[in-house]
């Protein structure tokens, strides 16, 4: 990814002091794990079943990460018909599925310093529980929940906080990492900090133009945004 003169603009951590920190929210793909390679061949794989012969056209879905799949196929148009194959698909690829580097060791230092850990993703609940366990990442985790698991997904706030209740967290003491503009505006809408993780993005101009409180570009940086709780 080329990195134009709007990424030196953007806020950092070094710009910001730690604030103390109860709880990170995360979002899934492009955050923790680099499903992209996954993901790809199994929506080709669902428009090939559904729709027919022709590309699929994954890099306009990519576009609209962090949505609910149903919400993307009306977005482009397509037959809801293809989250069945989809989904199938994802199943069975999960193993396939790369955790990015740092990953683990921040969050086992996250959990070791006293902070609780969720995830809110764009997927329905089951598949990203599903997809964690797999990876040996879901003990990390004190709640999972996917869009199916709220009234309204991305980019509306309903995900946060229904996070912050289950944490037991106000918002001003959590934050909320992710990689596409609908999950800083969910963020922002749940008055949340808004993290941009840039490690798994192809988008960055966009994202930061999402208004990102503070800017990431490896998942180590976040341990400065999270010092260790009293006790621990």
């Amino acid at each position: 990814m080329t990195r134009g003169p709007e990424f030196h603009a953007a806020p950092t951590i070094e710009q910001r002091p730690p604030v103390p920190r109860h709880a990170v929210i995360f979002d899934l793909d492009g955050v923790v794990v680099d499903s992209f390679e996954v993901m790809g061949e199994a929506f080709s794989l669902a428009y090939a079943e559904v729709v027919g012969t022709g590309e699929a056209p994954f890099e306009e879905y990519r576009r609209h990460q962090g949505r609910y799949f149903p919400d993307i196929m009306r977005i482009m148009g397509l037959p809801l018909e293809m989250e069945e194959p989809f989904v199938r698909e994802s199943y069975r690829l999960a193993d396939r599925v790369q955790v990015y580097d740092g990953v683990v060791d921040v969050l086992r230092t996250l959990n070791e310093r006293g902070l609780r850990l969720a995830i809110a993703t764009g997927k329905a609940g089951e598949r990203a529980r599903s997809l964690l366990d797999v990876l040996g990442l879901l003990p990390y985790f004190a709640h999972v929940i996917g869009s199916d698991e709220v009234p309204r997904p991305k980019p509306a706030p309903d995900i946060i906080t229904r996070a912050l209740e289950l944490l037991e967290v106000p918002a001003e003491r959590a934050i909320m990492i992710g990689d596409a503009p609908t999950d800083l505006a969910s963020a922002h809408s749940a008055d949340v900090t808004a993290v941009a993780a840039l490690w798994g993005c192809q988008a960055g101009a966009e994202l930061l133009a999402a208004g990102p409180d503070v800017v990431l570009r490896r998942p180590v940086d976040l341990l400065a945004l999270c010092p260790a709780l009293p006790g621990h």
